[in-house]
C-alpha cells in the first residue's frame, strides 16, 4: 500500500513537470525569449511559496512583466526583487504582486481601483482577472508611460488618470477592490468610503520610510476591519497624504 502511494505520488509530480516543460517549449517556439524565466518564476518564487490562487498564477505567468522594466533590466525581470522604473519608483517583486492580487479574493466581474500605476504592470495583472481597473498615478511622466504601454499590450479595460490617488476616483465608485502600491501611515478615508460593503483593500501601511506592514482591510458597513499580513518595503505615497501629514 505505501509503495503504491509513493507511486502515486511520484506520477502526480511527473505529470506536473511533464505539463510545464510543454508549457515552456510552446512558449519559446511561439517566439517568447522570457518563457522558461516567467515559468520558474510561476514555479519557484510564487507556487514554492504561499501564492495558490490558480487563477493569480495564471495572470501572473501571461502578464509580459520584462515589457514593464526598462531595457537595461530585462534579464532581472523575472527575478524576485524589485527593480527600479524611473522617477525615483520601483516595479514591485513578483511575489508581493501576485500576493496583493491573491489576498484580494478577485472575480471576474469586479472593478479594481489601483493607486500607484507605476509602470503599470500590477494594473495588467488585474487586468486578466477582473472586468475593470481603474488606476491612478501621482507622476505624470509614468502616467503616460503606462497608459501607452496597457494599451499598446492591448489591455483595453484598463483606464489610466493622471492625478493624486488620495481622493480616489469617485466617479467610477463604489469599487469591488482596492490595491494601493505606495505605503503611508495610515489608509486614506477616502479610498474607504469607496469600496463597496464586503468589498476588499490592500496597502502597505506604516510611518517609517520602507518599512511597513502589508495590511488587509474588508469594509463592514462603515467599519474597516484589518489584518496584517506580512513585513514589505515599500515608496511613500505623495501628495495630499504628505499634507496632511505635515500638519
Amino acid at each position: 500500500m505505501k509503495t503504491s502511494a509513493r507511486e502515486a505520488v511520484r506520477a502526480v509530480v511527473f505529470t506536473a513537470l511533464f505539463l510545464l516543460l510543454l508549457l515552456i517549449f510552446a512558449l519559446i517556439a511561439s517566439g517568447d525569449q522570457y518563457a522558461a524565466e516567467r515559468a520558474r518564476m510561476i514555479e519557484e518564487d510564487l507556487r514554492g511559496r504561499d501564492i495558490t490562487d490558480q487563477v493569480v498564477l495564471d495572470a501572473m505567468g501571461k502578464v509580459p512583466r520584462h515589457l514593464f522594466v526598462e531595457a537595461r533590466y530585462r534579464d532581472s525581470a523575472y527575478a524576485d526583487h524589485p527593480l527600479p522604473i524611473s522617477e525615483g519608483q520601483t516595479i514591485s517583486q513578483p511575489y508581493i504582486v501576485a500576493l496583493m492580487t491573491q489576498v484580494l479574493r478577485l472575480k471576474p466581474s469586479d472593478r479594481v481601483l489601483e493607486i500607484g500605476t507605476g509602470s503599470g504592470y500590477q494594473a495588467a495583472v488585474l487586468a486578466v482577472i477582473v472586468k475593470e481597473v481603474y488606476t491612478i498615478e501621482i507622476v505624470e511622466p509614468l502616467a503616460d508611460r503606462a497608459q501607452k504601454l496597457l494599451a499598446d499590450l492591448g489591455y483595453r479595460n484598463v483606464t489610466v488618470k493622471y492625478g493624486d490617488g488620495y481622493q480616489g476616483w469617485e466617479e467610477h465608485a463604489p469599487f469591488d477592490a482596492v490595491i494601493i502600491t505606495a505605503a503611508a501611515d495610515r489608509i486614506p478615508e477616502p479610498l474607504i468610503k469607496q469600496l463597496k460593503d464586503g468589498g476588499r483593500l490592500v496597502m502597505p501601511v506604516g510611518g517609517t520610510p520602507f518599512v511597513q506592514t502589508l495590511t488587509l482591510g474588508t469594509k463592514r458597513g462603515s467599519r474597516l476591519d484589518t489584518e496584517r499580513i506580512c513585513p514589505v518595503a515599500f515608496v511613500p505615497m505623495t501628495g495630499e497624504i504628505q499634507k496632511r501629514k505635515e500638519k
